[in-house]
């Protein structure tokens, strides 16, 4: 695979990890305040909830994950050249703070906390560390491969 078709892939499979991530941490953040409303959400509601946001929610949040991981990726890229040994903490330290600065964008534009994970300090952390394991993701899909001797 050439190295151009790694970095593609390893973007949009990073974009797909942090966005099933968030999506999963959506979910799991509304069942829990129901919860705590005294209202019970059986596995069986649970899953409807995940259907949902994976085809409501997933998407548009996945776009904004890319656009944030366009500016991201090319920071992490530059200091990793500078810094080759940091090369596997860069990507997730860059997929988080990309995550971290999108939440903070949209806390700031919007009138109100459009991702209802977004409302707590927990949520904030869950959203952003699934941006430093599509970081991950990507370092791995993208490490160099070793020359192959005939």
């Amino acid at each position: 695979m050439t190295r151009r078709v790694r970095v593609v892939l390893g973007w949009v499979l990073a974009v797909v990890v942090a966005a099933l991530g968030g999506t999963l941490v959506q979910v799991w953040t509304n069942a829990a305040a129901l919860v705590a409303l005294g209202v019970p959400v059986p596995l069986g509601e649970r899953l409807g909830m995940l259907a949902h946001d994976l085809v409501r929610f997933a998407p548009l949040y996945a776009a904004l994950i890319a656009a944030g991981f366009i500016v991201a990726w090319p920071v992490a890229a530059g200091l990793a050249r500078l810094r080759p040994g940091w090369r596997s903490a860069l990507f997730p330290l860059a997929g988080f703070t990309a995550l971290a600065t999108l939440l903070l964008a949209m806390q700031w534009a919007l009138p109100i906390t459009a991702i209802a994970a977004a409302r707590t300090p927990l949520g904030v952390t869950l959203l952003c560390l699934a941006g430093a394991l599509a970081g991950l993701v990507y370092v791995v899909v993208t490490r160099p491969q070793k020359s192959s001797s005939a």
